[in-house]
């Protein structure tokens, strides 16, 4: 499919293919930023968008948190809800269908975390981003994590994919002088394993503020 004609497939279309696909997309492992990041964070109220398989939110539930979880696939929730009862953390985990260009589940919270808010399809993602600072409650942490680049492996003329920059994501959300701090931005490098198995390494950008104290939305 070409990429004009996949910007003719709706939103939620595309990602219950993607999903129904495969009897499972990820590893179910919880992203190492996000654990990375977390890890210490006092537990509190937590929104996971774009969560698909469940792994970040079943990951924060064991570590105390409370979770809204967040994605447009209902077969992606349902196996998450799946995976989320065997750990034993159901009762933490409030799973939610939203396509996150239209809304986003309501209240604030104190950790939002938007792990690779990639897609094919065209979507708004600054201003879904804006939208998730805007849930940050005061004195909680916003964590965007996404790629710096293709793996090392790939053939970078296969796709016209671009993406941001952490001072792209910051400019771009618009934070509100003397209402956050920018407490983490760096690009991450982890081994990432080509599909026919062949090592290779991919880049990863992480941007983490935190609302102060204060503050409203």
């Amino acid at each position: 499919m070409t990429d004009e004609q996949l910007q003719d497939v709706p939103v939620d279309q595309f990602w219950e293919d993607f999903y129904r696909a495969k009897d499972a997309v990820w590893s179910g492992n919880a992203n190492p930023a996000l654990v990375r990041e977390v890890t210490g964070l006092a537990s509190g109220t937590a929104l996971d968008l774009g969560c698909g398989e469940g792994a970040d939110a079943i990951w924060l539930a064991l570590a105390g948190w409370q979770v809204t979880a967040v994605d447009v696939s209902p077969t992606a929730l349902d196996r998450a809800a799946g995976h989320a009862a065997a750990a034993g953390v159901a009762d933490r985990i409030d799973w939610q269908r939203h396509d996150l260009g239209v809304s986003l589940p309501a209240g604030t919270f104190d950790l939002v975390s938007a792990q690779f808010l990639h897609s094919p399809l065209e979507i708004p993602r600054d201003r879904i981003l804006r939208s998730a600072a805007a849930a940050v409650a005061p004195g909680g942490t916003l964590l965007v994590v996404g790629h710096a680049g293709r793996p090392s492996w790939a053939d970078d003329d296969t796709h016209d994919a671009r993406f941001p920059t952490n001072e792209e994501v910051l400019d771009a959300l618009a934070l509100p002088a003397g209402q956050w701090r920018v407490e983490r931005q760096e690009a991450l490098e982890r081994p990432l394993t080509a599909p026919d198995g062949r090592p290779g390494t991919v880049t990863d950008n992480l941007l983490r503020v935190r609302r102060l104290t204060g503050t409203g939305a």
